[in-house]
């Protein structure tokens, strides 16, 4: 079964020759909100912060001044109902996570009514890395 899913997955790309996937694992940098427009399915809506590291020195011994650290925050949109109820009541700040999705690039007009570009992760998966009572027991 799981070699005829890879079967069926490359034939897919051969085909479509297009692919819009995300992979990240980071932290959550704030309790998510629940948003609804009128008319509209509500989304739960966190960001997810994940970070990289490199050398940016010549020498052999690696040296705490050596190592640079960028931060990139994400939007992670959920809108799938079952998903999007679960990220809601689990997805906590500090928690440890993995996001699978695909990138979004929208528009929206603030609150001073200018239009704004947005970039989103859509997420159709997430897992929990953090057992939730360890980031409720990490935050007070």
């Amino acid at each position: 079964m799981h070699l005829l899913c890879i079967l069926l997955y490359h034939l897919l790309l051969m085909f479509c020759l297009a692919l819009n996937r995300v992979q990240l694992l980071g932290r959550v940098g704030q309790d998510p909100v629940m948003r609804q427009m009128e008319g509209k399915n509500p989304v739960t809506i966190f960001s997810l912060a994940t970070n990289e590291m490199w050398r940016s020195g010549d020498s052999e011994v690696v040296q705490a001044d050596d190592v640079t650290q960028k931060t990139t925050w994400h939007r992670v949109s959920v809108f799938r109902p079952g998903l999007r109820d679960l990220a809601y009541r689990f997805v906590k700040k500090g928690a440890r996570i993995y996001v699978e999705g695909k990138i979004d690039y929208g528009e929206y007009i603030d609150k001073n009514n200018v239009r704004r570009q947005a970039t989103t992760v859509i997420a159709d998966n997430i897992i929990f890395l953090t057992d939730s009572k360890e980031v409720f027991s990490e935050s007070t």
